[in-house]
């Protein structure tokens, strides 16, 4: 397992720092994998609040990968994936693909209404997750535990974030 620089954002309108339980599980996961958390906020839904705080990670070269969780959905106030996919340099379309595939194991056809989305700017990886517990510990371990570990066979992403830092590139 090889050590990432990791940032969570609960993207919520209700959580606090006391009440942010998919937040918490996400800084108990990526640690215990053995990656830093590096930065943890938790910011309203809104498409610009988001992006401001975002956009600070993407610039911060201590940063290599960014998980939220929460607005995903279809609801009013949802708007993650419209808060994110503009700041991509590339998108990682089978992300979400992949998350719905393994969420539909656990919740049937309710994944539908998950709107998972990820991509790479500026060499940080981001990564959108439900708001639910059940959704970021599936996230977290059907997908970004290997995703993220250099070891992880046939290709990981980590690898290609580790190659860039040694390249000098981030």
């Amino acid at each position: 397992m090889s050590n990432l620089a990791i940032a969570v954002l609960t993207v919520s309108d209700t959580r606090t720092p006391e009440t942010d339980t998919s937040g918490d599980l996400l800084a108990d996961l990526l640690t215990q994998d053995g990656h830093r958390l590096s930065a943890r906020a938790i910011v309203k839904d809104d498409i610009y609040e988001v992006r401001k705080i975002v956009s600070a990670w993407i610039a911060d070269q201590n940063i290599q990968v960014v998980i939220s969780t929460g607005g995903t959905g279809f609801s009013g106030r949802d708007t993650t994936p419209e808060a994110l996919s503009p700041l991509f340099d590339t998108t990682i379309e089978g992300f979400g693909e992949l998350f719905r595939q393994v969420s539909y194991e656990e919740i049937g056809s309710s994944t539908i209404q998950s709107r998972a989305v990820g991509g790479i700017a500026n060499d940080t990886l981001i990564f959108a997750l439900p708001g639910s517990n059940g959704a970021c510990r599936t996230g977290w371990e059907k997908i970004l535990h290997d995703q993220l570990d250099a070891s992880f066979r046939p290709c990981n992403f980590a690898e290609l974030i580790h190659r860039k830092l040694e390249n000098g590139n981030h």
